[in-house]
């Protein structure tokens, strides 16, 4: 295992994110707790099955109301209420095709939901010129999507299947942050005239925000805030000072945590620290000027999916950590983190035998976690005691 940190590229966003507390009284109701505890090496836990019976779920989102919405891969959106899986999926969804690494992929709340209802679902979609990452806008209400208008896609589409990226955040600025990964074909990734292999800035109506660092660049694409992102699976606002943290897939290790910062490229596939499926070289540079280091990576590859900052009440000797799920590695990581830098790893749910597809700290105080497989379930973590 290898990382490497920089202190490049910092933040300077101070936008404080609020955290929602209940009590774990609460969280103990929503399904049975498994009898085994896990260990770590600050805190014992046990998991909570919420919700299983899902089709490869992708991605979940926590209501006012203490419903959650799950995206599931196949093509639907689900409602959990109470720890019941609605029987039929929200209505006038997007017709996400459902092939290769592509489907329903993200869902994000707008920060003030409970005001405007509005949402954003990211996913991938076909037509006569091939597959591609989209973004739509739609009001969620009476279980059913209104109002839903596509506000985003990338382009040129391509009949390849894979790296859709899809990942969302909304950081203080208020714009919406899309990443789009390089579709299966590194050359696009250091084309700036190409939305792959990139993260986008919308506003929450689909225009171009003035400030976009490409903006006036008559070879760049408008809506580019990075580019050279190899496929990001990952997308979390820092609790403390809003900054955008991604990680995103290498090729045969390089696995890349990086702070999203505007108009840097982070390197794909100039610079790498992985290698060809094959076992071919791509590059022989893992650094270039101009090019931003990542803050930590992964060799071998863990294929990260799924991150967020622990901010709850439940675990207080978790507090600051950052826990990405993995899928190819079957675990949960817990990185500490001291000003921006990766102090120590430690790998958890080793032995669960489950693809870790998405991982969010939830509104009662506890991680979230959504198991990648045909039969998914949504789990907690909770106090072994």
């Amino acid at each position: 295992m290898r990382y490497i940190r920089t202190s490049a590229y910092r933040s300077n966003r101070h936008t404080s994110l609020p955290a929602t507390l209940t009590a774990i009284s609460a969280i103990l109701l929503a399904g049975p707790a498994s009898a085994e505890v896990y260990q770590s090496a600050k805190a014992d836990f046990r998991l909570v099955t919420v919700a299983e019976g899902l089709e490869h779920p992708w991605s979940i989102a926590f209501l006012p109301d203490g419903s959650q919405l799950v995206t599931e891969r196949s093509g639907r959106i689900r409602l959990i209420t109470d720890g019941e899986l609605a029987a039929s999926p929200v209505a006038n969804a997007p017709e996400a095709a459902a092939q290769g690494q592509g489907g329903m992929l993200d869902i994000l709340l707008h920060p003030e939901f409970g005001q405007n209802n509005i949402l954003f679902v990211s996913y991938a979609h076909r037509n006569r010129e091939g597959l591609t990452t989209r973004v739509d806008r739609a009001q969620y209400r009476d279980g059913a999507l209104h109002d839903r208008k596509t506000i985003f896609e990338a382009e040129p589409r391509s009949s390849n299947g894979r790296h859709f990226a899809g990942r969302m955040v909304i950081p203080g600025d208020g714009y919406l942050y899309v990443a789009v990964g390089d579709r299966g074909d590194m050359d696009r990734a250091q084309d700036f005239g190409d939305d792959a292999a990139a993260v986008h800035r919308i506003t929450i109506d689909g225009k171009v925000p003035d400030s976009n660092p490409f903006v006036d660049r008559d070879d760049a694409r408008p809506t580019l805030f990075t580019k050279g992102n190899r496929n990001i699976q990952g997308m979390t606002l820092h609790p403390d000072t809003g900054a955008v943290w991604s990680h995103e897939h290498g090729p045969r290790g390089g696995d890349e945590i990086n702070i999203i910062e505007a108009g840097v490229n982070y390197g794909w596939p100039k610079i790498t620290y992985g290698i060809d499926y094959s076992g071919a070289r791509i590059t022989d540079k893992t650094e270039m000027e101009g090019m931003a280091q990542p803050l930590h990576y992964w060799d071998p590859s863990i294929a990260p999916s799924g991150m967020a900052f622990y901010t709850g009440d439940a675990f207080p000797q978790w507090q600051g950590d950052l826990f990405v799920g993995a899928l190819r590695s079957q675990k949960l990581v817990r990185l500490t983190i001291d000003d921006e830098e990766v102090q120590g790893e430690e790998d958890l749910l080793t032995g669960y035998g489950e693809r870790l597809r998405d991982v969010r700290m939830g509104p009662d105080g506890v991680l979230w976690l959504l198991t990648d497989s045909a039969n998914g379930k949504v789990v907690q973590l909770v106090p072994a005691e």
